[in-house]
């Protein structure tokens, strides 16, 4: 087991034997890690799989090779060694470098590593007994990076959340930069079309829609519904987690009735919510709740979900671009709330930032207010927000101020 270990750290750490080289593209969220880096802090990286969790951990590797010295500096993934206790790794890696990891300073960047049972008492231990190392973790599922961390690593560690790639970063990836949006508005609605394609997977910007198509399924879908849950949780029948998921995958953004889901899956009530639960824990589905200055009232209030991927075959289906629009403007958001009343007023999404709330009502074309001015009146708002495909103006009424502005120019510097 040991040979095993050496073989992979070897493999791993491009860096002990020369210069080491990365294709990186900087993301908004390393911008944000990198303030804590130098802090004595764990720091936690969660996302969805094959959005650029790795790519982050070895970027961080490579900016501090300088200040820990190249073999003080150590990547290890516990993809394949689930069975593998984390001092295991630390005592073949001492070995293989003839390190006393008692002097010194050193960086240890473990990757995928909630495939290790107990894995937060273990670190917990090291950065306890160990102040001169430095770690950073990555896992593809919330719960054990969040709730479980929480109560043994409270205090010792920030957690840092990376999405698939936003608009902008695609634009980045592609090489792309239009300082006059309004003159280059062809080219981005064309770059548009591909982001949405490929659903913000780094890898698959600027890939063909069958490579894309297969990638989501195989590599990203199917390996986190018929391997990572069943993994963690007990799930007997994933064929039905996956029919669960392709039905909200078909049709973004509705509100989900968890009687009504029971019975067309004939599973009970308490199954139907455990596995939504479990796929949005796994980041396949965003959570969106109906808005209330309540915080009990609106956690027991109606939920839309929403897939964290954009269906390939529902973005090649131009009568279904509304949904697809929606759906991805939802999730460059990152809201948490939507809103609807009795009367079935519904606006789409509700931004609290710093305690200011921003109603965004989100349209392709054809403009309609009547539902975010009702929500506005209700709750006293006096500014609101209509993101759109091309249009753009300015609404007022009885002192109420709606600005529409196209998606891009909204999220584009």
């Amino acid at each position: 087991m040991t040979n095993n270990i050496i073989q992979a750290l070897e493999e791993g750490n491009k860096w002990w034997k020369g210069a080491f080289e990365l294709d990186f593209h900087m993301r908004d969220v390393y911008l944000e890690l990198q303030k804590y880096l130098p802090l004595r802090q764990i720091i936690a990286l969660t996302g969805l799989r094959r959005v650029g969790k790795t790519t982050m951990l070895l970027k961080a590797a490579a900016d501090s090779i300088k200040g820990f010295g190249a073999d003080n500096v150590a990547y290890f993934s516990f993809d394949d060694f689930g069975y593998v206790k984390v001092n295991e790794v630390l005592r073949a890696y001492g070995r293989l470098l003839n390190k006393d990891i008692d002097k010194g300073k050193f960086l240890f960047l473990f990757d995928e590593i909630q495939k290790v049972e107990g894995w937060q008492e273990q670190v917990k231990r090291i950065y306890d007994l160990h102040p001169n190392i430095k770690i950073i973790i990555s896992g593809s599922e919330s719960l054990f990076i969040r709730k479980r961390s929480r109560e043994s690593l409270a205090g010792r560690i920030f957690e840092f959340r990376v999405e698939a790639l936003s608009f902008k970063e695609y634009l980045s990836f592609r090489g792309k930069k239009y300082e006059n949006k309004e003159l280059y508005r062809e080219e981005l609605l064309r770059e548009f079309t591909g982001y949405l394609s490929c659903s913000g997977f780094p890898e698959m910007a600027g890939k063909s829609p069958d490579v894309v198509k297969k990638y989501i399924k195989e590599l990203v879908i199917e390996k986190i519904i018929y391997k990572d849950i069943p993994a963690i949780f007990h799930v007997e029948e994933p064929a039905i987690l996956e029919s669960l998921y392709s039905m909200i995958l078909a049709d973004p953004g509705e509100i989900i009735e968890i009687d009504s889901v029971a019975n067309d899956l004939n599973i009970s009530r308490q199954t139907a919510s455990l596995y939504l639960s479990y796929l949005e824990q796994s980041f396949l589905l965003k959570k969106l709740y109906n808005y209330s200055r309540n915080a009990r009232k609106t956690q027991r209030k109606l939920k839309k979900y929403y897939p964290t991927i954009l269906s390939p075959a529902l973005v090649e289906k131009s009568d279904k671009f509304g949904k697809v629009f929606e759906a991805a403007i939802v999730l460059q958001l990152q809201s948490d709330f939507f809103w609807r009343d009795t009367y079935k007023n519904e606006v789409d999404a509700i931004k609290v930032v710093d305690g200011l709330v921003i109603p965004v009502e989100i349209k392709v074309k054809d403009v309609e207010v009547k539902p975010l001015l009702v929500f506005m009146r209700k709750f006293n708002i006096k500014e609101g927000i209509v993101l759109t495909y091309e249009a753009k103006d300015t609404i007022t009424k009885d002192g109420f101020k709606i600005e529409v502005v196209p998606f891009y120019e909204y999220f584009l510097p």
